[in-house]
């Protein structure tokens, strides 16, 4: 079989793609040969994963999502559905080749619905990227942006939690729940 079990029958799966155990793949998705997915993954309905892309472990990726050639997302990313990523800072149809600028979104970063990454960017460490935001410079660790450009809102803790409204990431990036150690209370109710 040329895919995973988890694959949609409608999702195309090249040869020589690499899917990690436990790779989900929805609908009409498309993952071409020489794409690297991590283990643990969810793409969403209509998905690109093209060749060169790397997807890392336990990413989700949701619907009408293009992640190209030069883009690398590591572990444990959010992207949000219809988010775009560009590779190329001057496309023109009439070019017969285009320079690939990469873009790397860092473990845990999250990427709102329908935001646009701008290549060359990188995105930290549990970075947050609001819903409908275009990023075109570097987003530091922890750090929330929104806008058209976006521009810096405060810091969040790992959990997506604002922590800081201020300019400066405060020395402490953990929420109050965190900090005091109630979050992981409550998850050793559940």
């Amino acid at each position: 079989m040329r895919h995973p079990a988890a694959a949609h029958e409608t999702a195309v799966i090249e040869d020589a793609a690499r899917i990690g155990a436990g790779t989900r793949i929805w609908h009409h998705a498309h993952v071409r040969a020489g794409a690297v997915i991590g283990a643990g993954c969810v793409l969403g309905k209509n998905v690109f994963v093209d060749s060169g892309a790397v997807v890392g472990d336990r990413c989700k990726i949701q619907n009408n999502v293009s992640v190209y050639n030069g883009v690398r997302l590591g572990s444990e990313v959010f992207v949000g559905p219809s988010a775009v990523f560009t590779n190329d800072l001057r496309p023109r149809a009439s070019a017969d080749q285009w320079s690939v600028t990469p873009t790397v979104v860092h473990d845990g970063a999250s990427i709102g619905a329908n935001a646009t990454i701008v290549c060359g960017t990188v995105l930290g460490r549990w970075a947050m990227v609001a819903a409908g935001s275009v990023v075109t410079r570097d987003v530091e660790p922890h750090q929330l942006v929104i806008g058209n450009p976006a521009r810096p809102a405060g810091w969040v803790c790992e959990c997506g939690e604002v922590v800081s409204r201020a300019a400066e990431p405060p020395g402490d990036l953990r929420c109050t729940d965190h900090r005091d150690g109630t979050a992981e209370h409550r998850a050793a109710l559940v």
